[in-house]
């Protein structure tokens, strides 16, 4: 995958001996960033959101506790699966009703976790009588909503006793009825939360109360986040952490030496003789057109190997066995046509994106295999 990355970066700002006309040029850069896409796992990039709009702040904190600033991983085993999906509710009601519209969940992802956030607001100083500490909170599937209150009209997902007093997140788990809706869209009839009394009965005024999505800040709002893999994974190259990605020295072969060059082809011959290494390789989203959809991060930094790998290869330059098999065959000239091994990633990173999907629902994702770790001669 990175290699295609390299690839599509390279069509994006194509060189080669001739000028490209306006239109071959045009071409080149849609059919790379055709192809860019589809290393996202996207067909057409999402639009931006119509109006400025405040990502959920449980999705940036979530960012940057799987990521570094420039989005590479480097706590491997936080998320589970590679995708997070954050939905708003779309009933926008204080009758403690919620719906939350999963169209953008794609049907090869496997729903692993499903969690309902609800910020509890201060409770005013009148309500619920004093003798009571705690308070019962039930979410239920609503299954008529027609009928919500019913005991046929709903179904029973979660319940856990909550104390009166304080003010923050409250997360319930409703896993079961997310795959119920998802594998028949015409089922999810939303989400009723009702609060009752220790003894089981209705509390009027109820004495916790919830942020709705209508009357309170857009950081409390009621949130739906998924937990879900899509099946994407990478090549089997050895990856890891953040804490992992160190600077790379240069992979120095046994006993080479670089002999001095002087005159004007100087630079070209000591480019073919520097040994294999790490460069720098930025993919700037702003640069390329996405800016307006993605939130986190900016851009960041690819890497790429290159450099020479010349015959003998020292234990430092990572070769596999057939590379050392394959770099003794051509320096002895054993067999035509048989090149010296090349300089490649023998480490890859993934990295992580926060963005805006086609519902402008922000998403958490992560991809695999983006980053050159390490460098080796294979």
């Amino acid at each position: 995958m990175l290699g295609t990355v390299l690839l599509l970066l390279a069509l994006v700002r194509p060189a080669c001996p001739r000028s490209p006309s306006p239109d071959d040029a045009a071409s080149w850069r849609a059919e790379a960033l055709k192809k860019l896409l589809e290393v996202f796992g996207m067909e057409d990039p999402p639009p931006p959101p119509a109006h400025f709009k405040q990502p959920p702040q449980y999705m940036v904190d979530l960012f940057n506790t799987v990521a570094n600033a420039d989005g590479v991983t480097k706590n491997p085993g936080i998320l589970e699966g590679n995708t997070v999906r954050s939905f708003l509710d779309k009933i926008h009601s204080d009758k403690m009703r919620f719906l939350f519209v999963l169209s953008s969940v794609a049907k090869n992802e496997k729903i692993l976790t499903a969690e309902l956030h609800l910020f509890r607001l201060w409770p005013r100083v009148t309500d619920g009588p004093k003798r009571h500490h705690f308070c019962q909170v039930s979410i239920y599937q609503v299954l008529d909503k027609t009928k919500p209150d019913s005991p046929e009209g709903k179904k029973l997902l979660a319940a856990r006793l909550i104390s009166l007093q304080g003010s923050g997140w409250e997360v319930f788990a409703i896993t079961q009825a997310v795959r119920d809706w998802t594998e028949d869209e015409s089922s999810n009839q939303g989400l009723l939360v009702v609060v009752h009394s220790l003894g089981g009965g209705p509390l009027d005024p109820p004495v916790v109360q919830f942020a709705s999505g209508r009357d309170h800040h857009e950081s409390k709002k009621p949130m739906l986040v998924l937990f879900t893999d899509d099946g994407r994974r990478g090549a089997s190259l050895p990856t890891a952490g953040f804490s992992d990605l160190q600077p790379q020295a240069p992979i120095l072969p046994a006993k080479m030496t670089v002999p001095k060059l002087n005159g004007p082809r100087s630079t070209r011959s000591l480019d073919r003789l520097q040994p294999c290494q790490r460069h720098p390789l930025s993919v700037d989203f702003e640069e390329i057109g996405w800016s307006g959809w993605i939130i986190s991060p900016r851009g960041y930094n690819a890497y790429h190997c290159k450099g020479a790998c010349p015959f003998p290869l020292g234990e430092n330059m990572r070769p596999t066995n057939h590379a050392t098999v394959q770099s003794i065959i051509n320096a002895l000239k054993l067999s035509e046509g048989v090149s010296s091994p090349c300089c490649v990633p023998d480490k890859l990173y993934s990295i992580n994106l926060l963005y805006f999907d086609d519902d402008e629902n922000v998403v958490l994702k992560q991809y695999d295999d983006m980053v050159a770790g390490s460098c080796g001669c294979h």
